[in-house]
């Protein structure tokens, strides 16, 4: 897939940050299905509307705001696989004005960097938020204020075991309220994320709004509108997993399936029991170019 860089003096989204674009699509459409996501070694399959998406986001923020003391310009990093309950992390610290990086545990040499000691985050501080299969590679990081623990359940069950000075999200978060007003300060010109892009390792910080434009970027190239569900096998740490996997879809009004474990036997029957359209990510499905395949 090419890199697809923000437009930094044009186009739309500057005075919106991607929050503002959860809050247009709920108000436009909060009924229809936004983000379906597949685990293929669990079988699980979880589907959620705008506004079900919508509530935890906000609950996640009241969470982190209300019960960890986020400030926004404050840091997240999260050690959290492609899943539905990442996305809602990824909205929710948006929504608080936090700076986020997603680490993907599964990439190469994760367990041991962090097991020789070295902060998942680089120097700190942060809020850590970690699946429960890698808390006990990232419990002792000293660069972490707090380390949140994520069962990534299916509907978003507790954590089979909870490790001393480690939150549950699952089990914290339902006190919160399912309505979220971000302060004055949390605008779209806060850093938002570090990305990196195409085939560089190093990593690029966006602010929200040139999230947003390069999400509205991404739909135009694309052709996403209202009727596209976008199927995407990417990881969170990268851009173009943000836009496939997130904010375009957001942005155009289309849905995303996201997929963890991709048993490629299960390919053909999703596509076409999910009415996929377009297909990102997926090993021998994208356009010969490496980027977005539409597939109507």
């Amino acid at each position: 897939m090419p890199d697809l860089e923000p437009d930094l003096e044009s186009g739309p989204g500057h005075d919106a940050g991607p929050a503002d674009l959860l809050r247009r699509r709920v108000a436009a459409d909060p009924s229809r299905p936004f983000v379906t996501f597949y685990d293929d070694k669990t079988g699980e399959r979880v589907e959620l509307s705008a506004r079900t998406f919508d509530n935890w986001v906000a609950k996640t923020a009241n969470l982190l705001v209300d019960g960890l003391a986020a400030e926004a310009g404050g840091r997240a990093v999260l050690v959290l696989p492609p899943h539905w309950q990442s996305a809602v992390w990824l909205m929710a610290c948006w929504s608080a004005g936090l700076h986020v990086e997603v680490v993907d545990p599964e990439s190469a040499g994760f367990g041991e960097r962090v097991r020789s000691g070295e902060p998942v985050g680089g120097t700190g501080p942060y809020l850590l938020a970690a699946a429960e299969e890698v808390l006990g590679d990232v419990i002792d990081d000293q660069e972490a204020d707090e380390v949140i623990g994520l069962s990534l359940h299916a509907l978003g069950g507790p954590l089979t075991e909870v490790p001393g000075g480690v939150i549950d999200y699952a089990v914290e978060v339902r006190a919160y309220g399912d309505r979220f007003v971000p302060g004055p300060e949390v605008t779209p010109q806060l850093p938002a994320a570090s990305l990196m892009q195409g085939s560089t390792v190093t990593k690029t910080t966006f602010t929200g709004a040139e999230l947003v434009r390069a999400a509205h970027d991404a739909a135009v190239k694309w052709g996403l509108d209202a009727q596209d569900r976008v199927l995407v096998d990417m990881s969170y740490a990268t851009l173009d997993g943000v836009l496939t996997g997130l904010l375009a879809p957001l942005a155009s009004g289309a849905s995303v399936i996201i997929q963890r474990n991709f048993h490629k036997d299960a390919l053909d029957h999703r596509v076409s029991l999910e009415h996929v359209t377009v297909v990102a990510g997926v090993s021998g499905w994208n356009d010969e170019s490496g980027s977005v395949r539409r597939l109507a």
